[in-house]
C-alpha cells in the first residue's frame, strides 16, 4: 500500500470521524432540547413576553428572540468590520509592504489569532466599553460587543487571506503583467477571483468563531434580553444567555437552555452553509 492510498484513507477516516462526531452532538442537544420542546411549545419561544424562565411554576417565560436577534447582530456586525480589515491587511502584507515590515506585520496578526479569549473581553471591558460609554451610556452594548468580536475574528480573516493570495500561481501574475496591467488591476481582476474560496473559507471560519464566542460578549454586551433600537443599547446573546444560566438552571429552565444550545447549532449551520453555497454559486 503506497503512501497516498494511506494518506487518503486517513484523511476519509478524519472526516468520517468529524461528522460522525458533530452528527452525536446534533442528537444529545435535540434529545436534551426534546422534552422542553414538547412541554413549553416551539411557538413561546419567539412570542413568550421576555425570558423570565424562572417564574412561578407555570408562569415561566421563554423568549428566545430577543438573543436570537443579538447573536446575529453582533455576528453580522463583525463580519462587516472585519472582512474589510483583513482584505487590506492580507493585500498589504503581499503587495505593498516592505518584505521585512510585511513579515513583521503577518506575524503580528499570527499573535493575535492566539490570544485567548478572556483576554479581548477583559480589554473591551476596562478600555472599550468606557469609551464608548463616555459617547453614550451605558457603554456595554451591541456596539461594544460588534467591535470586540471584529476584533477577534480579524486575524482569521486576514491570514486566510494571505495564504489564498499567496497560493495564486505565479504564470497569472506574470501573465498578467506582461498585458501591462496596474498593479491595482491584477489585484481586482486577476488576484481576488482567483483567491475566492480560500478567502471564502476564511470568511465562513470567522463567521463561526464570531457566533459561538462566548466570554468576550458575555463581558461587553451588557445581558439585558432585549432587541436593541440602536448600537448603543445592551443585548445579550445565546452564548451569553448559556454561560449565565446554565449553572443553576433547573427543570423547564435547563431545558429551555439545551433549546438555547439546539438553536445556536441550528443558526451556525445555516450561516455555514448559506455561506457555502453563495461560495460555489460565484466560484
Amino acid at each position: 500500500m503506497n503512501a497516498d492510498r494511506i494518506l487518503a484513507m486517513g484523511l476519509r477516516a478524519g472526516a468520517a470521524l468529524a461528522g460522525l462526531l458533530m452528527a452525536l452532538i446534533f442528537v444529545f442537544m435535540l434529545k436534551e432540547s426534546a422534552l422542553s420542546l414538547r412541554e413549553i411549545g416551539v411557538w413561546r419561544f419567539a412570542s413568550d413576553a421576555g425570558w423570565h424562565p424562572t417564574a412561578d411554576a407555570g408562569a415561566g417565560r421563554f423568549n428566545l428572540l430577543p438573543m436570537l436577534i443579538g447573536t446575529l447582530l453582533t455576528t453580522v456586525g463583525a463580519i462587516v468590520i472585519a472582512a474589510p480589515l483583513g482584505l487590506l491587511s492580507a493585500l498589504f502584507c503581499r503587495f505593498y509592504a516592505p518584505p521585512v515590515l510585511g513579515s513583521l506585520y503577518r506575524r503580528l496578526i499570527e499573535l493575535l489569532a492566539g490570544v485567548p479569549s478572556v483576554i479581548y473581553g477583559f480589554w473591551g471591558l476596562v478600555v472599550l466599553v468606557p469609551l464608548i460609554g463616555a459617547w453614550q451610556p451605558p457603554g456595554a452594548s451591541l456596539l461594544a460587543g460588534m467591535l470586540i468580536l471584529a476584533v477577534m475574528i480579524l486575524p482569521t480573516v486576514a491570514l486566510f487571506a494571505d495564504a489564498a493570495l499567496g497560493a495564486v500561481p505565479a504564470d497569472h501574475l506574470r501573465a498578467a503583467a506582461a498585458l501591462g496591467l496596474t498593479r491595482g488591476a491584477i489585484i481586482t481582476g486577476v488576484l481576488l477571483p482567483a483567491a475566492r474560496p480560500g478567502i471564502g473559507t476564511g470568511l465562513l471560519l470567522a463567521v463561526g468563531r464570531a457566533a459561538g464566542e462566548t466570554m468576550a460578549v458575555l463581558m461587553v454586551c451588557g445581558n439585558v434580553v432585549q432587541i436593541p433600537a440602536q448600537l448603543t443599547e445592551p443585548v445579550r446573546t445565546l452564548t451569553a444567555n448559556i454561560a449565565l444560566e446554565m449553572a443553576y438552571a433547573l427543570g423547564d429552565h435547563r431545558g429551555a437552555l439545551y433549546v438555547t444550545g439546539l438553536l445556536l447549532l441550528l443558526l451556525v449551520t445555516l450561516l455555514v452553509g448559506a455561506s457555502a453555497r453563495l461560495q460555489r454559486a460565484h466560484g
